[in-house]
């Protein structure tokens, strides 16, 4: 028959634990005659019971968890240090470097095997919950807490019991003892017991004198004083153990079982009955699926969770939300504690995740917290309720974690929408929305959505993304920043173009920063994710109908808006439809240096959507009336693009030069050049001017910001002013490639160019 492990850890430092643990091991010994091993497995003190038992050389824990082959008699005598009172006793680790050396899976070995070889095991775990420490509770019978009669290490000890339970182990096998105890005490036993919700198995007197003098002799005080109230304290306490057969009874606790397929079957047999759906998903158009035990059981806890926690009474401050959370941490534990949850958590670590994950889809996101944490992905997009796909580095990858069931999603997408005041039903089946940390939220449920809520989630970053960031991303080069920089300083009217995806918000961020300090900003945004450094700045977001289809307030009425309200800079995050218009007029009409982002792949096609969004304002203007607008407002086209291999760079950065006939001509000024791919995929390339000066350059100067003319040369034989030296020669491929005939000046008039090819016809249409 097994022997027993008792598991000793204090609710605080300083408690008195590693004496008890070595008077304890002894006292079965003396009373019982019980062959007894003390295991000092208090990393953090390494060698206190040295101390206590006068041992200056003692056997170590790092040798006998690492010992290779069978744990016998025989490999034991090596193993252990017997102590002239006859106990035996294994030593902590001398250094911390030591005691990394033991890993939790060799632990787990070693208890397996000394608790067969003897009665009684005692094990001094120290005050910290970490790896070792759960590894000894796993195989321990009984977890005895030593705390003192005092309020703040009460409080202390009931953290420390609140986290063996959240560490899934049994309530029974948790025994309070109570050290240094006196009648007069400030604390006692009652209140105790009432606080920390455990028995109190027994008292251990307060003896300073007693355990001073056994401390100097180098001898438990069993040994050193026979007669004190401490000494009488321990043997009364083993004695209890043994009457009451509490160790026996408490190996019989019942352990979480493995579910048969049976089981399982009545398991959702019985989901189904309760209106759960487990074959279909309860959303009109939901995919056919079957929930897993897994699910089952996170919907059973759920259930019981709501029963027992009333939400609707928490506050929504941060403490307020963080008492909520221990709250309902306590709730499941104490719910999974009565669940066999063996076949969906064999390990300790298991039990914690199926823990978090019930608590996050109960009071946070779910299934997306962990990604949400994850810096290294950028977006989220959920297709069903166990198809949760993100975006790292680029590229789009299957994770791991799912929802329970297609209600869980649309709670978390409810839980998004509700604060910011929008809706999400049948009648109005899609939302835009933000996270609080700025997160562009998009949601989209059946009857559109055909296989159940959709949701997709662009990540707002940590932290505020600058030039530099980008150009560590490969994203643009200094001198590109530099002179965009300039643009901004110089209040260029400039566009942002790109696919969906591309980063275009992200540049607009980052050239929405180099507004100087002290200018009056106003964004418009539909979905707030614009994140400026300066103070000045006014932010404005759209808002949806209500219920009764009223109240909504669009781009455009806000961009109107806004030319009310004196700006020095109009930021728009997205032109799509008529307010197109209106931006080009705040542009034209003493607004210079706004900003926008559009939807376009290259810059001759940013030209042709914005005609086509300024058709939208059903104003009826002429095309060329048009097209007179956009040359008149737009002086620069920053071409942003999603490569192949998944990077994101600045291609374009071109010049709207004016009107060349009925043409808006435009000139690129860098371009991003591709000469390959690298062994791991990525492509290789390099920015390169183009040898066009912009004419801005011109009015630039006039203002006093220089701009090195050297910067846009793309040739060696081209000089600071832009123009061939004597006797070079032309490059003729490159600039016929941008629409620039050889020897052409600098500054005549160029064709209209858009990517590099002139357009067929007027607008590129």
């Amino acid at each position: 028959m097994a022997g027993h492990i008792i598991a000793i850890v204090g609710g605080k430092g300083g408690v008195g634990k590693s004496v008890f643990s070595a008077n304890l091991a002894l006292a079965f010994l003396k009373e019982f005659g019980m062959r007894s091993l003390l295991i000092d497995q208090d990393m953090s003190a390494c060698g206190d019971q040295n101390l206590i038992f006068g041992i200056k050389q003692g056997r170590l824990l790092v040798d006998a968890v690492n010992h290779v082959g069978h744990y016998d008699t025989n490999a034991m005598q090596k193993l252990v240090t017997q102590h002239a009172n006859g106990l035996h006793v294994i030593s902590a680790p001398k250094t911390s470097s030591e005691a990394s050396k033991i890993s939790p899976d060799a632990l787990g070995k070693f208890y397996k095997g000394v608790r067969n070889l003897y009665p009684i095991v005692v094990v001094d775990c120290g005050s910290r919950l970490d790896t070792c420490t759960i590894k000894a509770m796993e195989f321990a019978t009984s977890i005895f807490v030593v705390t003192i009669p005092d309020i703040l290490v009460m409080h202390q000890t009931m953290r420390m019991v609140q986290d063996i339970n959240e560490n899934m182990f049994p309530k029974e096998i948790i025994q309070v003892v109570v050290n240094r105890f006196s009648g007069n005490a400030a604390v006692n036993s009652s209140t105790i017991q009432r606080n920390l919700g455990c028995p109190i198995l027994g008292v251990i007197p307060d003896d300073p004198q007693a355990n001073n003098t056994a401390l100097s002799q180098g001898n438990p005080v069993l040994v050193s004083v026979p007669n004190a109230s401490s000494t009488r304290g321990y043997h009364e306490l083993v004695r209890k153990i043994q009457q009451q057969n509490l160790l026996t009874k408490l190996a019989q606790v019942k352990k979480p079982r493995r579910l048969g397929k049976k089981a399982a079957t009545e398991v959702n047999a019985a989901i189904a009955e309760k209106s759960v759906p487990t074959e279909k998903s309860s959303l009109r158009g939901g995919s056919t699926d079957v929930i897993d035990t897994r699910s089952a059981l996170k919907l059973r806890v759920h259930k019981e969770l709501v029963e027992r926690v009333d939400f609707k009474k928490e506050g929504s401050s941060e403490a307020e939300k963080a008492r909520l959370r221990e709250k309902c941490k306590s709730t499941v534990v104490d719910v999974l504690n009565g669940e066999d949850i063996s076949v969906v958590a064999k390990g300790r670590e298991e039990m914690q995740r199926l823990v978090k994950e019930i608590l996050d889809e109960a009071l946070g996101l779910g299934a997306l917290e962990d990604l949400l944490a994850d810096r290294a992905v950028n977006e989220i997009m959920v297709i069903a309720r166990d198809r949760i796909y993100c975006e790292r580095a680029g590229k789009n990858f299957l994770s791991k974690t799912t929802f329970s069931s297609d209600q869980q999603l649309m709670n978390v997408i409810e839980r998004i929408v509700m604060p910011l005041g929008r809706r999400i039903d049948e009648k109005s089946p899609h939302v835009d929305a933000r996270l609080p940390d700025g997160s562009r939220v998009h949601a989209i449920i059946p009857p559109l959505a055909i296989k159940g809520p959709t949701l997709t989630i662009r990540k707002f970053p940590s932290e505020r993304l600058t030039w530099k960031h980008l150009v560590g991303f490969g994203s643009m080069t200094t001198e590109i920043a530099d002179f965009l920089r300039v643009c901004v300083e110089a209040r260029l009217n400039i566009i942002v173009a790109g696919g969906t995806g591309s980063g275009k918000t992200t540049l607009l961020n980052v050239l929405s920063n180099f507004i100087p300090t002290g200018e009056r900003i106003i964004t418009v945004e539909d979905a707030a994710e614009l994140d400026l450094g300066q103070d000045h700045v006014v932010r404005l977001e759209t808002r949806p109908a209500n219920i009764e289809g009223e109240g909504e307030v669009s781009i455009r009425e806000l961009v109107k808006q806004t030319l009310r309200m004196k700006p020095d800079r109009v930021i728009v995050g997205e032109c799509r439809a008529g307010e197109a218009l209106d931006m080009l007029q705040a542009m034209n009409t003493g607004h210079d240096g706004s900003l926008t982002t559009v939807h376009a792949n290259t810059p001759r096609d940013t030209i042709a959507r914005l005609e086509t969004l300024v058709m939208m304002a059903g104003m009826g203007l002429p095309v060329k009336a048009i097209r007179e607008q956009i040359s008149g407002a737009v002086n620069l086209i920053v071409q942003q693009s999603r490569l192949s291999d998944g990077s994101r760079k600045i291609t374009h950065i071109t010049e709207v030069v004016g009107m060349q006939g009925e043409t808006v001509a435009l000139q690129d000024v860098f371009i991003h050049e591709q000469s390959g791919l690298d062994k791991r995929r990525k492509i290789i390339g390099k920015f390169v001017p183009t040898g066009f000066i912009p004419k801005f350059v011109e009015q630039m100067e006039a203002k006093g910001l220089k701009i090195p003319r050297s910067l846009f040369s793309n040739t060696p034989e081209q000089n600071k002013e832009g123009k061939p030296k004597p006797g070079a020669k032309p490059v003729v491929k490159s600039d016929a490639r941008r629409g620039i005939k050889p020897g052409a000046k600098p500054d005549s008039k160029p064709r209209a160019a858009g990517s590099g090819t002139p357009p067929a016809k007027a607008g590129g249409m």
